[in-house]
């Protein structure tokens, strides 16, 4: 099996190439930083499989998916846990997606399955598109878990450079996520951010 990766952090990339080689008949082709990248090195290797983040310069991997998807199978593998993404990248046409929290045996088995074939989808986010009515939206809460998470560390103080250390993320993605969570909650200082999260005892005062 032959296998590309594209991810715009370094360290993710060896990681996952040091797991996939581990496995017998797993050779990874290549890596890419961005998405644009991707897409030519997919065209130049033509890999069974393309691991893709959704966060990455020279246009987001989403952007890209539909022409890898053409090509070849391509699995997400990203920090975003909205199931939003999830519909868009199936559309796009990918065939998997898993977030990076998952652990190794977990990657493994989705790629495993989509190789076979079959469409795999992270199991909260499979819940959360089966039953909606359980999702944070319907129980009152627009943030996603990981919005939250950064809305507290803004709320405790943190820079975008030190939020993105904790998260081990980019700082544009960061303001990305700072972005959203203003425009879903409709606030527009910090002041109205932090008495957000002290009212969802994300912080305590």
């Amino acid at each position: 099996m032959r296998i590309l990766i594209a991810d715009d952090h370094r360290v993710v990339r060896t990681g996952l190439r040091m797991l996939l080689e581990s496995r017998p008949g797993i050779t990874v082709v290549g890596e890419a930083s961005g998405g644009a990248e991707a897409l030519q090195l997919a065209r130049r290797t033509r890999p069974d499989l393309v691991i893709l983040d959704l966060a990455m310069p020279g246009g987001s991997g989403l952007e890209h998916l539909k022409e890898l998807a053409a090509l070849t199978r391509v699995l997400v593998l990203t920090m975003h846990d909205d199931v939003a993404y999830v519909r868009q990248v199936m559309q796009a046409g990918g065939s998997g997606y898993v977030l990076k929290e998952a652990a190794d045996v977990e990657l493994l088995a989705a790629i495993e399955a989509v190789m076979a074939g079959q469409r795999y989808i992270y199991p909260t986010l499979a819940g959360r598109l089966m039953h909606p009515e359980a999702s944070a939206e319907a129980r009152g809460v627009p943030l996603s878990p990981r919005e939250l998470e950064v809305l507290k560390y803004v709320a405790l103080g943190h820079t975008n450079q030190e939020i993105a250390d904790r998260l081990d993320v980019g700082v544009r993605t960061v303001e990305t996520y700072k972005t959203r969570i203003c425009e879903k909650l409709g606030l527009h200082t910090r002041s109205e951010l932090v008495r957000y999260a002290i009212e969802q005892r994300l912080i305590q005062t």
